[in-house]
């Protein structure tokens, strides 16, 4: 069964509510989610499986009615299965929160026996959980949560069971709602949203979900559209931009056989495509299930805090038995099983690293769970790869070089000549020539049609002659113009780390343009509140020669810079600042950053790395800020206060509401009231997490 069965049963402008059979499914709920929330314009999706209810609030101004209904007749429940966090649910029941405050409103209107009875039906899962949780794990806080509620309901205090049950239901009640929005927010921010794709199928193009095209069935992709599938080229020439799997943002030449990859886009062209892996097989399944792994995992402290909650939980019993051994005062014994100590201690952690998580997600960083935040702040050195993370993906021309002395053109006449062909193109090198001849102030000059060769240049006539800008490759193999005489002059360009542009005419070469990408504005900003925030050494790893490197790293005050250095010999690197008793992050964005991202205490991917950096990383910036790296430190920092803080108070004040307890100037109700109202407070503290100081934010140019 598809989601397209579902009944409408209230509608208002902005809000939908619907039955939907399909959600009795399992998983159906988070795929259908998934699916929907990645629609602009849909604001929340609220799911309640057992009653099969989807509601959907959206903005009416970017998404009507009628487009959100034909998105959710398309969808196939369980589709993304694959991409989904284990332990996903539907929203947590609101039910026995209810049940709750209406047993405490009914309860003064029954007679006594009735009243007997409610609380029983109220607090019956409570001790059935209880029960269950001694016979199968042993003595856990589950245990005391029901032997506090029973006892207070066997002695008649049916006030105080049902007050007690309520505020342990409320903290368990946020606790999995704060986990599930923060899971949540996780996977949508990580994953790129659901692809539609064309498939030819019984000689039609067909539209389907991406994650639903099967191994071998052809696909037809075109300008601006995402490859869904890993697969070959079969037919058309284009130019794709693979930023998302290699992090080179500049779009490669692609036509049969050549080979594409899910998540790829089509700048210029047209292709047909042989889907060779599909669903769970494709590059975003295989990082999806690397972030499921990363998300299981507990901290350190947060390990610690389970252990001492649990032996926490046998203090307060073997309390408890002697207060009555010693006063047999069951009131006191009631007072003492409220005090458990492991609520909050349990409680507290995990929140204040979800809502660390969160805060980091809404600052443009994904933090694979709270292990890694742990590591984040506990390093004390960072490195960084140059290309792509002190330096963003933009191009600017650097240089302008006459090759044909004879032909009397100046570097400026040279590039008004090619900014005049290239504006016709939307190569990202394109772009940057015309606006290095704007940025000059040069003029046009007249030419012929422009004959555009997708994925190899430009070429047109001009009164001098027909001028023909592209590769190396197309220019040589394809025009027959060689530029060996000119080898020493390209290879110190290309040593520099440029990106060159050929110029040429039928007579022979003309030209060279050469571009690189540049300093990050908010790079300088982001070192210095490094190392403001505890990160005392500061290392950058380039490809680049040395001298050149260093030239870099003076201007960013760096502490060591390591130039020349080929992509295997970054791990090491690492290792070698290890061996002196660093803890080590590392910043990068290649494909070939992942073994060092691994090596490092804490690996840190850029937004726009391969998807291997970003699997093979514990961080991935989904905004393209250096600063959100500083960001990322200090909310790291700021959740482990939280957490000490937590800590101290979670013990500090159960201790003196134990001590109360033990000699009797507590009873249960004010025991109860004391120690829950100290949970939620520890929660409350927790979800407000830390938050980095407001700063004003450097924007990238576009």
């Amino acid at each position: 069964m598809t989601a397209n069965s579902y009944r409408i049963l209230h509608a208002l402008p902005g809000r939908l509510r619907l039955r939907v059979p399909a959600l009795a499914a399992s998983g159906a709920g988070e795929s259908l989610r998934y699916w929907l929330e990645s629609h602009e314009g849909v604001e929340e999706v609220r799911i309640n499986r057992a009653a099969r209810s989807l509601v959907l609030e959206y903005d009416p101004g970017q998404l009507t009615q009628a487009r959100l209904l034909e998105r959710l007749e398309i969808c196939v429940p369980g589709s993304a299965d694959a991409l989904e966090i284990r332990g996903a649910s539907d929203d947590p029941s609101i039910t026995p929160l209810v049940r709750n405050v209406l047993t405490l409103m009914l309860l003064p209107l029954l007679p006594r026996p009735a009243q007997h009875v409610a609380t029983l039906l109220n607090i019956g899962s409570k001790l059935i959980k209880g029960a269950d949780t001694l016979i199968h794990e042993g003595v856990k806080v589950e245990v005391l949560d029901a032997l506090a509620v029973g006892l207070s309901a066997s002695r008649g205090k049916l006030y105080t069971a049902n007050i007690t049950d309520f505020l342990l239901t409320l903290g368990e009640y946020l606790e999995e709602r704060t986990q599930q929005q923060s899971d949540r927010l996780l996977r949508r921010l990580l994953r790129p949203a659901p692809t539609l794709a064309w498939v030819e199928r019984d000689g039609q193009l067909v539209q389907i979900p991406g994650d639903r095209v099967e191994t071998g069935e052809i696909l037809v992709v075109g300008v601006g559209e995402t490859i869904p599938v890993d697969g070959r080229v079969v037919e058309g020439v284009a130019l794709v931009n693979q930023a998302a799997v290699t992090g080179e943002d500049v779009p490669i030449a692609r036509e049969a056989p050549k080979r594409v990859v899910a998540g790829s886009v089509l700048v210029e062209g047209r292709l047909r495509i042989e889907a060779t892996r599909v669903g769970e097989d494709t590059t975003t399944a295989r990082v999806a299930r690397f972030i499921q792994e990363s998300l299981d995992k507990s901290s350190d402290t947060q390990r610690m805090a389970d252990e001492l909650a649990d032996k926490r939980v046998y203090l307060t019993l073997g309390s408890a038995g002697a207060v009555y051994a010693l006063t047999r005062d069951l009131t006191r014994v009631q007072s003492v099983f409220l005090v458990d100590y492991s609520c909050a201690l349990k409680l507290g952690t995990p929140v204040a690293f979800k809502s660390g998580l969160y805060q980091a997600a809404s600052h443009g960083v994904l933090i694979k769970g709270g292990e890694a935040m742990e590591r984040l702040g506990g390093i004390d050195t960072l490195v960084f790869d140059k290309t792509g993370t002190l330096t963003h993906s933009e191009l600017e021309v650097t240089d302008v070089v006459v090759l044909d002395d004879r032909s009397g053109e100046t570097e400026e006449e040279l590039l008004a000549m090619v900014a005049s062909l290239e504006e016709h193109a939307t190569h990202p090198l394109s772009q940057a020539v015309v606006e290095a001849a704007r940025e000059r102030d040069l003029q046009h000059i007249s030419h012929g049609e422009v004959d555009y060769m997708v994925a190899h240049g430009v070429s047109a006539e001009l009164d001098c002659c027909r001028i023909i800008v592209g590769s190396r490759h197309y220019l040589e193999e394809h025009e027959g113009i060689h530029f060996r005489r000119h080898e020493a002059r390209i290879g110190r360009l290309l040593d520099e780390g440029k990106t060159l542009l050929y110029v040429a005419s039928e007579h022979g070469p003309m030209g060279l343009i050469a571009l690189r990408d540049t300093l990050r504005e908010d790079a300088e900003t982001t070192l210095a509140r490094l190392r403001a925030l505890g990160i005392d050494r500061l290392v950058m790893i380039s490809g680049d020669r040395q001298e050149k490197a260093e030239s870099l790293g003076r201007t960013l005050s760096l502490d060591r810079v390591h130039g020349e250095v080929r992509p295997e010999e970054k791990a090491e690197l690492i290792a070698a600042l290890q061996r002196e008793g660093r803890k080590v992050g590392f910043v990068g964005d290649g494909i070939n950053d992942g073994p060092a991202l691994v090596a490092a205490d804490v690996g840190i991917a850029m937004s726009r790395g391969a998807d291997l950096a970003r699997a093979s990383a514990d961080i991935v910036l989904t905004d393209d800020r250096l600063l959100a790296v500083a960001d990322a430190r200090e909310i790291a920092l700021g959740t482990l206060k939280v957490i000490r803080t937590n800590f101290n108070a979670t013990v500090g004040i159960n201790t003196g509401i134990m001590a109360g307890a033990l000699m009797g100037w507590l009873s249960p109700v004010a025991s109860a009231l004391l120690h829950n109202g100290t949970t939620l407070a520890v929660l409350v503290h927790a979800l407000r997490g830390a938050r980095p100081a407001e700063r004003e934010r450097i924007v990238e140019p576009e």
